[in-house]
């Protein structure tokens, strides 16, 4: 039985060289200018990874190389990061929500997708509660994907 080699995929969203302060300032909404400069600083205090635009709309911290086990496929990607969205603000913590579901009880008003958390604004949410789901998830990604 042959082993299947890894192919890495080509995806769209990349980072760049774009600076994070600057993207951050063109974002209309107040609030979620406001919330993001937050957001940045909460991820790089927990990262210790400084922030890097991905694409044109994600910022991100930390690059891993993903494989997947159903295709074989990887896929270089961020450990954490958010995205200011106009109808919230997208968290991506690139894994499973299950490991958090204890502090998601008692983070405040959101939603979840698949390794997403959608948050209206800070305001709504724990700040403490959060920081802690991030520092979780930043050390399941570094383990899984180590």
């Amino acid at each position: 039985m042959t082993e299947k080699k890894s192919k890495l995929a080509i995806i769209k969203t990349k980072p760049t060289l774009g600076n994070v302060e600057e993207f951050i300032n063109k974002i209309d909404d107040f609030q979620k200018r406001d919330d993001s400069f937050t957001l940045m600083k909460i991820m790089k205090d927990v990262s210790k990874e400084d922030p890097i635009v991905w694409s044109s709309s994600i910022i991100g911290f930390g690059l891993k190389r993903y494989n997947s086990p159903a295709t074989g496929r990887e896929v270089d990607w961020l450990l954490i990061g958010f995205a200011p969205r106009k109808a919230n603000l997208s968290l991506h913590l690139c894994g499973s929500l299950k490991i958090h579901s204890d502090a998601l009880t008692k983070l405040g008003k959101h939603k979840l997708g698949v390794g997403c958390i959608y948050i209206n604004k800070l305001a709504d949410i724990d700040l403490k509660i959060l920081t802690g789901i991030i520092e979780v998830a930043l050390k399941q990604n570094v383990t899984l994907f180590n």
